[in-house]
């Protein structure tokens, strides 16, 4: 990899998130010697790559700087001799996180992009594409670092490293940033004046806290966030339904949890919140649509040369600045302190050597180094997370090999899917919905389509209408 001029590939140009990433190159453009940006995208996101790789040169023009932003739907030759390659894609679009999120809610079961059933299927739509990009990257940039904030991030790293064999991926995700902003705020000092330690999986971590004194304030933030009182508890999470976390369950549980763990401590509130959301034909995924619709008429104004403050709205907000902050670090051996995903290679004692985790470390120029973490000291979160990586281990094992047999045992030990035929039900129906996405999984595909009509029938009547009580859908 070169020092000097650097190439930077971005699989996924089109991306609302793309301003961003840009503006995060050019905070750090003293640290980065950027030569090129690459912006790549797909026949279908051709029209959003040109608004969005139009904005990026007037972001770079009106900084000053002479990098060269190129625009393709090539992606094979746009990284030959990359430095850095980011991916930042969503096989089917925003439309496939429709399906993921309204089949399961038709049947009063948990829809959501990277939990439950609609976490397997992009998983199933994504480990594929990625171990296809490691391929080309094999033969056109060998030495890049692939930088990875496409979801389920956790399950996407662990397949480019354990079944693409690139061991220069590290996976990244926005919300430990918010979790760390939080506890700052929260006991009124300066961010960089405390020490965060993150441990898990990704959207599923724990982390603790100290103060520059060695104190540790794990407890301390615990009552501040979720003791009892009058306010409502607090979330930076823009993309999930803030139910409130019960007190002393955290408590028991001595660590500060990820707020997505709402999905699985408080299963219930998040459910019917969402089965609510389905009812009124207002999924998270529609949401975000109008939300992207609004912000590309934004990002078409030939004056827009700065990000705007609507994207802020997109539940990924911070995954691109943080991700140029990886690159940079790496660059010039910042050693920054970063939360990201990478090989386990013992970090945490409770889970296997080779999967992915995410935790804290440094980034250096050589890549990540993870604070050891041990052993959970509770059992109950051992139990919960050691089942929680058979099933992502499980996932990406169907995702790779096409396997049913696998893909129905990761639904079955999903916490949010009930086991049983309703899990082999749904399993069928997202096949069918998702087939355009899904060809290692083309055989049982085709027999479904052959025996089961009843299931066609279903998706296709859910698909068409937009409303409806779960009731209805579930007759």
């Amino acid at each position: 990899m070169s020092r000097e001029a650097l190439k930077i590939v971005t699989i996924g140009g089109g991306s609302s998130y793309t301003p961003e990433l840009i503006e995060g190159y050019i905070k750090r453009k003293d640290q980065l010697p950027i030569k090129e940006i690459v912006l790549v995208d797909i026949e279908e996101g051709k029209e959003k790559l040109n608004i969005v790789g139009e904005m990026a040169k007037r972001m770079v023009k009106a900084a000053g700087l002479d990098w060269k932003v190129t625009l393709t739907l090539d992606r094979k030759a746009a990284l030959k001799d990359a430095d850095f390659v980011t991916t930042q894609f969503r096989v089917g679009l925003l439309d496939a996180r429709v399906k993921d999120e309204r089949i399961p809610l038709s049947h009063g079961i948990l829809g959501q992009e990277t939990n439950g059933a609609g976490g397997i299927f992009k998983a199933f739509r994504t480990i594929p594409v990625i171990l296809d990009i490691i391929e080309d990257m094999k033969e056109q940039c060998p030495d890049a670092w692939l930088i990875n904030f496409t979801n389920p991030a956790g399950m996407v790293t662990e397949a480019a490293i354990k079944y693409g064999g690139w061991e220069r991926t590290l996976g990244l995700c926005n919300v430990p940033i918010g979790h760390c902003s939080m506890a700052a705020e929260k006991l009124g000092v300066p961010e960089e004046e405390l020490f965060f330690k993150f441990a898990g999986i990704n959207h599923f971590h724990w982390h603790r806290v100290w103060d520059k004194r060695g104190n540790e304030l794990t407890d301390k933030l615990i009552d501040l966030i979720y003791g009892p009182k009058d306010e409502e508890q607090e979330s930076h999470l823009k993309n999930i339904h803030n139910a409130q976390f019960h007190y002393e369950q955290i408590k028991d549980l001595g660590m500060l949890p990820c707020g997505y763990h709402r999905y699985y401590y408080i299963e219930d509130e998040m459910l019917q919140h969402s089965i609510e959301e389905f009812e009124k034909g207002q999924t998270r995924a529609q949401v975000v649509k109008q939300t992207e619709a609004r912000l590309f008429e934004l990002y078409k104004d030939p004056k827009l040369d700065y990000k705007p403050e609507e994207l802020s709205q997109r539940g990924g907000t911070h995954y691109s600045d943080a991700a140029c902050e990886i690159i940079a670090s790496i660059q010039n051996d910042k050693r920054t302190n970063m939360v990201v995903s990478t090989q386990n290679n013992g970090t945490i004692t409770d889970l296997p050597y080779d999967c992915a985790v995410e935790v804290s470390g440094v980034v250096t120029a050589h890549g990540f180094e993870p604070y050891n973490w041990g052993a959970f000291p509770n059992a109950a979160a051992r139990g919960v997370i050691q089942n929680m990586k058979g099933m992502e281990e499980t996932t990406i094992r169907a995702a790779v090999e096409g396997d049913y047999g696998a893909a129905l045992q990761a639904f079955t030990v999903n916490p949010l899917i009930p086991g049983g035929t309703i899990a082999k039900t749904l399993l069928d129906q997202m096949l069918y919905a998702h087939k355009d996405h899904l060809p290692q999984f083309a055989d049982k595909i085709k027999e479904i389509e052959e025996t089961q009509p009843e299931t066609m029938a279903y998706v296709d009547e859910l698909m068409e209408t937009n409303e409806g009580t779960l009731a209805e859908h579930m007759k």
